[in-house]
């Protein structure tokens, strides 16, 4: 099967659907009957870039200031796309909202439905696009894959889909999340003023769909003392709007238990969750919520959210607060610190829960799409 993936938001810096696209295009390459040619949004290319465009994080912002930008930029793909279709192309999947024009069987990847659940997280021009083409897009696609079984569910209520058109294929965790001794990550830790074990970790781009206030007004109410002994660090690059987090950020850090670390490489991201004594994920809204899956798979428990798909992913391993309730998830991460049995159950129950997924499984449900769309 000669796959064509569209593989274009691996020019931005990678977070949730870039870090898709790079795992399973590696797992792809097991299948033996799976060839791909991955589009880099102005060719093609065999491999994975190995990092992002250069000047990306400063170009895509102001593009959304540019009237017409996404709609140029839109045409120009399409033309790149178009002129690599010398090469033979059986189907063509796209990984992200909307697929480019193309004559042959087509499989998208639907990760949510943000769009419609939280608009205003979503820049307007980008809003606009979306609401123009996703429906044709669904309509262009023989089958749809979701990350999560309650992003399906949404999907068939709100376009009408019968469940024959939907394929479940979760996520995984990547290699590099796994449990380490606290020796293998000392480097990373003091460089950051940490200790293994005795900090709160949230991950994730900063954006108000991410609840981050949530985690910040659960940390003010622990203890002074408790606070400096495990202070809240946030890994994430800023996102849309998060001019709506600034005072409540900046009294955050201006107290000093708090710590803004930016976007991380992928490396020292996985070695702070190896050392954190949770990941706190107060997301409002997640197609699958990948640091959730990746913490577990690190051995370290996980607060979240009982909202969306984040149950389905933390199962009984997760400690669930809901999202406008700071006092429960205090309460949560106070009992993390004091019951020590209760931490090592929650670890041990994050590893098992997180071995029921893998990229591997991820890879199979899609090639098998893919070879049902094409009646093998």
């Amino acid at each position: 099967m000669r796959i064509a993936l569209n593989a274009r938001i691996l020019q931005a810096p990678r977070t949730g659907i870039g870090h898709y696209v790079a795992e399973l295009a590696t797992a792809l390459a097991e299948e033996p009957d799976v060839h791909l040619s991955l589009f880099h949004g102005w060719g093609w290319s065999a491999q994975l870039p190995q990092a992002a465009t250069p000047g990306y994080s400063r170009l895509s912002p102001l593009l959304r200031q540019v009237p017409g930008a996404y709609r140029a930029r839109r045409w120009l793909e399409q033309k790149r796309f178009d002129q690599g279709r010398s090469r033979a192309i059986d189907l063509y999947h796209e990984p992200s909202l909307w697929p480019l024009a193309f004559e042959g069987p087509t499989v998208m990847t639907l990760h949510d439905l943000t769009h419609l659940r939280y608009p205003e997280t979503q820049p307007p021009a980008r809003l606009r696009e979306i609401e123009r083409r996703l429906s044709r897009a669904v309509e262009q696609s023989q089958l749809i894959l979701t990350d999560s079984q309650f992003i399906a569910d949404e999907a068939r209520e709100h376009f009408g889909l019968c469940a024959e058109r939907l394929r479940v294929a979760p996520l995984g965790a990547a290699a590099r999340f796994h449990p380490r001794e606290p020796e293998a990550i000392d480097g990373v830790l003091k460089a950051h003023g940490l200790e293994a074990g005795r900090y709160f970790l949230c991950v994730g781009t900063l954006e108000p769909r991410k609840n981050l206030s949530l985690a910040l007004r659960a940390h003010a109410r622990l203890p002074e003392s408790v606070r400096q002994t495990f202070p809240l660090l946030i890994v994430g690059m800023s996102g849309w709007q998060r001019a709506q987090l600034s005072d409540e950020l900046k009294n955050a850090l201006a107290g000093g238990h708090v710590c803004l670390a930016g976007y991380l490489p992928d490396e020292q991201v996985a070695q702070l969750l190896a050392g954190a004594r949770a990941l706190i994920f107060p997301s409002l809204y997640e197609g699958f919520g990948l640091p959730v899956l990746e913490a577990m798979a690190s051995g370290t428990p996980v607060i979240t959210t009982r909202c969306s798909a984040m149950p389905e992913v933390a199962g009984a391993a997760g400690n669930y607060c809901e999202p406008d309730d700071p006092q429960g998830m205090r309460e949560a991460m106070d009992r993390l610190i004091e019951d020590r049995l209760h931490w090592q159950a929650c670890r041990e129950a994050g590893l098992q829960q997180a071995a029921l997924f893998s990229w591997q499984r991820c890879a199979k449900v899609t090639a098998q799409t893919y070879r049902q769309v094409l009646g093998g």
